[in-house]
């Protein structure tokens, strides 16, 4: 099968814009229904539930390795969940997404979130908690009762010791006051042992923590998951289960990253005029994205088991679930 670089290109675009639903949206959907509202006929509303005798919300941490597919759940659940699709008296969504710059500030941040709610300039003179009281002003005026700062981590990345306090103490005040808001934080595992930090900031948020993909727990899910795709494409399949196994450790056992995976075997497919998805498809996608040489492939290494795989945006340690090689059943 031959087709044109427009086809393929029309072909890629179809796969990257298809989202598979995945547990990790029917958990967030569970915990972000918990944290809003019914009306007197059961239907969700946008009002956030107020905890601790009225006075504050609750919020969602949502916590996962890079590559997970936190992120897009998170976009697929809030452009579906009705109560926040849309505010009819400005024509916007009622929550407000945020993805963290580097380096963050307190201030930084503050002044990013006004742009996102369309204060575009705020004055260098404009003291720290002036910046603060804006956005806690902003939100109400826009009427969202949503704030979801992505890549949360990086709040605290060169942070002081007086620095990650003061940003504690302003995560707990998005969620207080007069127009209190649901928040959500995304990030890796590092978030999880940052917001610990603070028990105060801590019970003030439900975890969602996928679970890592497994050896034969999830080898049937990705490998129907890569024959959909590759059907998709016009495209047969022929790997084995040795293949998933080396695509699930070539992932770092994170969804999202096996799907991109998958998806740039398939282009490499089409670009070759191949009607059949093989192993080294794979072995030159992931070659490709990771710039490593042949005897370090995972996939065409015999021992790929053996490579040590190198996981950025993670300074901590993950649970031993993740990491540590004895736990992980070694597949032929």
């Amino acid at each position: 099968m031959t087709l044109s670089n427009k086809e393929i290109a029309a072909v890629m675009k179809s796969l990257r814009a298809a989202h598979i639903e995945t547990d990790r949206d029917k958990a967030f959907e569970k915990q972000l229904s918990r944290k809003f509202t019914r009306d007197e006929d059961g239907e969700l509303t946008h009002l956030p539930v107020r905890c601790t005798g009225g006075t504050e919300t609750e919020g969602i941490a949502f916590i996962e390795g890079s590559g997970g597919g936190k992120t897009t759940a998170i976009v697929e659940v809030l452009k579906n969940f009705a109560p926040l699709a849309h505010n009819p008296q400005t024509g916007a969504p009622r929550y407000v997404h945020l993805k963290v710059a580097v380096p963050a500030t307190l201030r930084s941040l503050g002044v990013d979130i006004l742009k996102k709610m369309g204060v575009d300039k705020v004055s260098d003179r404009t003291r720290v908690y002036d910046v603060w009281d804006m956005v806690r002003h902003r939100l109400k005026v826009i009427g969202a009762t949503l704030l979801w700062i992505d890549e949360a981590h990086d709040m605290f990345k060169s942070a002081s010791g007086a620095e990650t306090e003061n940003m504690f103490k302003m995560l707990k005040g998005l969620m207080q006051g007069e127009h209190p808001v649901v928040l959500v934080l995304s990030g890796t595992e590092r978030l999880g042992s940052i917001t610990g930090i603070d028990p105060q900031v801590n019970r003030r948020f439900t975890k969602v923590r996928p679970a890592p993909l497994a050896f034969g727990v999830d080898n049937a899910r990705i490998k129907g998951l890569v024959g959909a795709y590759a059907a998709k494409a016009g495209l047969d399949v022929a790997i084995d289960d040795d293949t998933i196994n080396r695509l699930i450790h070539g992932s770092r056992y994170r969804f999202g990253r096996s799907v991109v995976c998958i998806i740039e075997a398939i282009e490499c497919a089409l670009y070759d005029g191949a009607s059949t998805l093989e192993v080294h498809h794979f072995e030159d996608a992931w070659g490709v994205r990771e710039g490593c040489a042949i005897e370090v492939n995972v996939f065409a290494a015999a021992d790929w088991m053996g490579i040590e795989l190198e996981d950025e945006g993670e300074e901590v340690s993950q649970s031993p679930t993740v990491h540590k090689k004895v736990n992980r059943k070694k597949v032929a």
